[in-house]
């Protein structure tokens, strides 16, 4: 078999994110755009040769194209063995799994997470480290750094793989293992959780709605959920992963999720509602009547992550982006665990995982995990839900208002702008620079400013230091309000505001979170003039 060495030039703009190298289809469809940027990562960790790496993705279009370059490339770069889920397919987590699993050197995880699929959609390509988490800054800056400066990339001259066959084959030197997706992760979370007292709760009348948006999960749903739990057939929706997700956007939210919102807030809703995204990472839980913000969840299951058994030995500790409520403070005080916040993206929670220093983490971006993987984990995170309601034998909303009344809420938000043009979306975040030593003081929308910072933060593990990670400001009454650009759209900037007040007394701890914030809500308009700057009556996205 031939190794072709194909001349190229660097490509500009192949600089990965929080979660790999996010783009256009179209984009990563042009002539050697996604061969210069798999090249650049095995150059980027320091070559595969000898390696066992993972291969696999959410199955959105252009996946099993991609893969089949993925996998020529790395054979001609000497792997030794390269596994990869049958028909392409790995959710994120379950590829993380596997990673750890087989002691593989990493991983390439094809996905673009919660944004939209198809020829006019999105794709991604990020790479996992031996631990199963996404690559470091320090490693995504040398992929970066390769990408500036590539010359050449190596590519097999062979036919495709099969890749819908379980089973070994070869491809030149290295050995191409195709495998059940769903199996070792299945067996991962029976290890974690109670799935008798889980199935004796199905088998009693308990009912539930899953829709996994024509994604990554549907397999693992329906393999766990009505396969090994007993939910009746059909609890699982949209299963099937589909190349455009069918039309839908795979994001759990209320505006793309709607359907099921509206269920869950009917007279016909099911006892419990839940929903992951594109490559699974992601989740939604909602009660009759009572959804749950990611943040709240993230506080509710450290309170109750004793009760699953794969958790009986308490929590290290638990970790929050920043942007995520503070409501998991909270829990983290009284259990007398620590508490650490970190800058947006998971790879901020591998150091602190890998240390035995937490347990459980979460983003408010509906995304929860634990040390049983280094991703978040949309499925895990439902399977915990279903497993403290089979224990504490109490609904979603009776959990909810149990905890609001131990705990205090936090009412939260978030309101997204998307797609702002670039360069507007830079000049307000450097305009709300300038105004940190005079903003403390002022009166804005009727509340008074205390401080106000850029956060910065320095892992307790390593010691490296990360800046520019959103800008916080805090009022004398306890709010806060930041300011964070995402870093996983794919056109123009999306201008993200994360909104909260904290409520002590229980008996105004229900009600819209939308009108509890209405005061916040201005401030954060008046500090900004979003609204002018994007010519925009309101955000895109509220959740």
């Amino acid at each position: 078999m031939t190794v072709n060495t194909v001349a190229t030039q660097p490509i500009d703009g192949q600089k990965p994110g929080t979660s790999g190298l996010r783009k256009k289809t179209s984009v990563f469809m042009q002539p050697g755009y996604l061969e210069n940027y798999v090249q650049a990562i095995f150059d980027g960790v320091g070559g595969v040769a000898g390696k066992t790496l993972v291969v696999g993705g959410d199955g959105r279009f252009f996946n099993d194209t991609a893969i089949q370059a993925i996998l020529k490339m790395a054979a001609a770069a000497g792997a030794a063995r390269l596994i990869v889920g049958q028909g392409g397919l790995f959710s994120t987590p379950a590829a993380s799994n596997v990673i750890r699993k087989r002691g593989a050197f990493g991983g390439l995880i094809l996905s673009a997470s919660h944004n939209p699929g198809g020829p006019e959609g999105d794709f991604g390509l990020k790479f996992n480290m031996a631990n199963g988490g996404p690559a470091s800054e320090a490693v995504t800056a040398e992929i970066f750094a390769r990408t500036k400066d590539i010359a050449s990339y190596k590519i097999l001259d062979v036919a495709d793989v099969d890749l819908g066959t379980l089973g070994e084959t070869a491809l030149g030197d290295a050995v191409v293992e195709i495998v059940d997706p769903v199996a070792d992760y299945a067996v991962l979370m029976e290890e974690l959780f109670d799935f008798d007292a889980i199935a004796a709760m199905f088998a009693g009348g308990f009912t539930m709605r899953f829709d996994a948006m024509h994604a990554a999960t549907g397999p693992y749903a329906k393999a766990i959920l009505e396969g090994r739990l007993g939910a009746p057939a059909g609890t699982v929706v949209n299963a099937v992963p589909l190349p455009d997700f069918g039309g839908g956007h795979p994001d759990p939210n209320p505006i793309y999720a709607a359907e099921l919102y509206d269920l869950m807030a009917s007279p016909e809703a099911p006892d419990m509602g839940a929903a992951s995204d594109g490559d699974g990472d992601r989740n939604v839980v909602i009660g009759r009547g009572a959804p749950v913000t990611p943040s709240d969840s993230l506080a509710m299951i450290a309170a109750s992550a004793h009760l699953a058994k794969g958790y009986t030995r308490g929590l290290a500790g638990v970790a929050r982006s920043m942007p995520t409520s503070g409501a998991v403070d909270r829990v983290a005080e009284k259990l007398g665990i620590p508490c650490f916040e970190t800058p947006t993206g998971w790879k901020f929670f591998g150091n602190l995982l890998d240390a035995g220093k937490v347990t459980l983490c979460g983003e408010e971006s509906a995304g929860t995990g634990s040390d049983h993987v280094r991703e978040k984990d949309g499925l895990w995170a439902v399977l915990m839900w279903l497993n403290i309601q089979a224990v504490r034998q109490q609904t979603i909303a009776e959990i909810q208002a149990a905890h609001w009344a131990e705990f205090g809420r936090t009412f939260y938000t978030r309101h997204d702008y998307e797609a702002v043009d670039a360069a507007v979306a830079a000049v307000l975040m450097n305009d709300l620079r300038t105004r940190f030593d005079t903003l403390p003081g002022t009166d804005v929308a009727g509340l008074t400013v205390s401080a106000a910072d850029d956060f910065s933060y320095t892992d307790p593990v390593d010691g490296s230091v990360t800046t520019g990670q959103g800008i916080r400001i805090y009022f004398e009454t306890g709010e806060r309000v930041v300011f964070r650009l995402s870093g996983t759209g794919t056109e123009g900037a999306t201008v993200r505001v994360y909104l909260e007040k904290f409520e002590e007394d229980a008996a105004k701890a229900g009600g819209d979170a939308q009108e509890a914030l209405a005061a916040v809500i201005a401030a954060a308009e008046e500090l900004s003039g979003l609204k002018a700057r994007t010519g925009r009556a309101g955000p895109d996205v509220v959740t």
